[in-house]
């Protein structure tokens, strides 16, 4: 499936445009290895192609897709890269908020109701499991050497995998009933095995698809994972820290999830104070305490030092990366989008 160079249709996104080249009659045909026109165009748009449509048309802020380019250059490519890259981590970051909403029982994503609320609960999740999977008929259509679009391949399916063990941990982890010494690597390896690997899968596949000798692709993976994970911390710090997004910390608390303001709180509180936050939040958990109350708490003892330490952070795996690759110009583009994004979290 080659995505379209252009399409005569009024907004139309790269990802929107290579959705619907997915459920002409030949893009359906040549995939599904059905007679074309067996059964009707309006069946697949309301079974599959409209709820993903909808949900695809949200606003994001694409930043995985411009970390491919520049993971691309990185890399030693030259130009443009392949926008099935890009298209590809952006489809898989789609079905990853897809499958969360609901099993965090999300009420919204991306200013809209989340997708289980307008569709139900079983085609949203085919909806977002449609997602994991189309990334691989994208690379696949590559024009690239076979040795790339493998390393391409394993790339993507080595993220899927890891993604789900840190989806595994995030739903069923409590952070309140933790010991104190555990939350902090629970954090990290939950951040790093969601979010960390969505960002690493940008920058590799720009690395990878440019040809880069594997200290360089080693470089900038790491990069993205440190990427991912500096900015998780600004997003749950943002969460509870910035009135318009407390709706997400209050979810989050009241499931009890891993996130790093509990993990900032657990190295630097005493076992005692520690104790009695987690109590707070069992009773959260138990709806015998407001979360709005627990997120003001937790919100007034990181807010200042959480700040600092995403930043501190952020800056770090910056200079590891220059210190592999040099002082490229792309870094100084990398240095002023980290800037947009840590303004952008509030």
């Amino acid at each position: 499936m080659k995505v379209p160079a252009q399409r005569a249709q009024p907004n139309g996104s790269p990802l929107l445009l290579a959705l619907d080249d997915m459920f002409t009659p030949r893009g359906l045909e040549q995939l599904l290895d059905l007679r074309s026109g067996s059964v009707p165009a309006s069946l697949w748009e309301n079974a599959l192609h409209r709820p993903l449509a909808e949900f695809l048309a949200r606003p994001s802020k694409e930043f995985r897709a411009r970390l491919v380019q520049w993971g691309y250059v990185l890399g030693g490519g030259v130009g443009i890269a392949p926008v099935e890259l890009a298209l590809s981590v952006e489809a898989l970051h789609a079905g990853s908020l897809v499958v969360d909403d609901i099993q965090d029982g999300s009420q919204e994503r991306r200013g809209a109701p989340a997708l289980h609320l307008q569709h139900g609960v079983a085609r949203a999740l085919n909806a977002g499991n449609w997602l994991y999977f189309w990334p691989q008929v994208l690379l696949d259509s590559l024009d690239v050497a076979p040795a790339i679009k493998l390393r391409l391949l394993k790339l993507l399916g080595m993220t899927q995998l890891r993604a789900h063990y840190g989806q595994a941990l995030d739903l069923s982890v409590d952070v309140t009933q933790l010991p104190r010494k555990d939350v902090e690597p629970a954090v990290q390896a939950s951040t790093q095995l969601k979010t960390g690997a969505l960002v690493e899968l940008a920058a590799g596949l720009g690395a990878a698809a440019a040809g880069a000798p594997e200290n360089v692709m080693r470089s900038v993976s790491r990069f993205g994972r440190s990427l991912g994970v500096g900015l998780q911390m600004l997003d749950d710090l943002g969460s509870i820290c910035t009135a318009a997004r407390r709706a997400k910390a209050e979810e989050d608390l009241g499931l009890g999830r891993l996130t790093w303001p509990w993990a900032w709180l657990a190295e630097d509180l005493d076992d005692a104070a520690f104790a009695a936050l987690q109590a707070t939040g069992a009773k959260v958990r138990a709806g015998q305490h407001l979360a709005s109350d627990l997120a003001a708490e937790m919100a007034a003892r990181v807010k200042a030092n959480g700040r600092a330490r995403a930043g501190h952070h952020l800056r770090r795996s910056l200079m590891e990366l220059s210190a592999h690759v040099g002082a490229p110009p792309v870094l100084k583009q990398l240095e002023k989008e980290i800037e947009r994004l840590q303004a952008s979290y509030g």
